[in-house]
């Protein structure tokens, strides 16, 4: 059975025998429409459930009421609380998201943005894959005056509007929290090393030990997901210098560890301790509760619409923002 096509305005002019300017007009509620004319054809439009043309008015207009969203995964971990703070508030100012998955692949990343163009967004937040390397497609969108909003994981050397966590407080709060805890084998577990975000965290988190005059008192290694944190926890557990603690920089490292531990049958937090840098979802699932330092996917998407929308109101100026870190005690430590 085919479907029935939508009521255009040319047919509700024929119907209503008014010229298609008269029925559009009196559809956006133009002054010059007499009151009757615009009863009865809203009373129509409502019979026949018409809707506007979102894509000719796009064309005709060229922008549209929608903005991008682009993001390396969708995979449960804070990107998800991002895009629904996000379309919460667009929704609420007459927006929708258009939301594209780059798989962390900068070709398909650079696709995605031809995509938002195609569609004329009225702005794009974007997560950076962690491969891309090359910024010219941005700066491109920047001399044509293109609303872009990066977030979370942020070009390191380019001029850009960038809306991210205090990634270097939050990891130096981890760092002193452990050494007030009076942890002296600290195995630390970070994300892909080519990330600024990693890059960030990692050096903050080293920098706290070492000002303090105890830089033999952990150890770095890099997991690019849950499945190399678990390899890495098993042969830390196994080794002859055992941690009595694991830090873990994002979400998926912590399930990577906690299925670690669980499969070594280990005690938290008598045989170790936990502490991870969390969106503060998955801590909560764990018993006792993982004590974590809190980066809040919603804060950060209410940050970024509301600086996109300021953005988009005239504010040129090319800026930084942050969402400050707050540690969430629980009993893993």
């Amino acid at each position: 059975m085919m479907m029935k096509a939508p009521t255009t305005v040319f047919e509700l002019s024929k119907m209503l025998k008014l010229s298609p300017s008269t029925v559009s007009r009196a559809l956006k509620g133009h002054p010059d429409i007499a009151p009757e004319t615009r009863r009865r054809v809203l009373e129509l439009a409502r019979k026949l459930d018409y809707e506007p043309n979102a894509y000719a008015v796009s064309l005709r207009t060229n922008t549209s009421r929608e903005f991008g969203v682009i993001v390396p995964s969708l995979s449960g971990y804070f990107y998800d609380s991002f895009i629904a703070a996000v379309e919460e508030q667009a929704r609420s100012q007459g927006y929708s998201l258009i939301i594209l998955i780059s798989g962390d692949d900068p070709k398909v990343e650079l696709d995605n943005l031809r995509i938002c163009k195609q569609r004329r967004t009225v702005g794009i937040f974007i997560s950076v894959s962690s491969r891309t390397a090359n910024y010219e497609h941005f700066q491109r969108l920047q001399q044509q005056e293109m609303p872009v909003v990066f977030f979370d994981k942020v070009p390191e050397r380019l001029a850009c509007h960038k809306i991210r966590f205090d990634d270097e407080k939050a990891a130096g709060m981890a760092a002193d929290y452990l050494i007030q805890k009076g942890k002296r084998n600290v195995l630390s577990l970070f994300g892909d090393p080519n990330m600024s975000i990693t890059k960030w965290r990692a050096e903050a988190f080293s920098r706290t030990f070492d000002q303090k005059g105890m830089e033999q008192n952990y150890s770095t290694q890099f997991a690019l997901n849950s499945e190399m944190a678990d390899k890495a926890v098993i042969k830390a557990m196994k080794s002859n210098r055992k941690p009595d603690s694991i830090f873990c920089m994002t979400d998926e490292i912590l399930i990577g560890v906690m299925k670690a531990l669980q499969v070594l049958g280990a005690k938290i937090p008598n045989d170790v301790g936990i502490l991870s840098i969390s969106n503060g979802s998955f801590p909560l699932h764990y018993f006792p509760e993982v004590t974590y330092i809190e980066t809040s996917g919603i804060k950060l998407g209410n940050l970024a619409f509301s600086h996109m929308m300021d953005f988009l109101s005239g504010e040129k100026d090319l800026i930084e923002l942050s969402v400050e870190p707050v540690l969430v005690e629980g009993g893993s430590l």
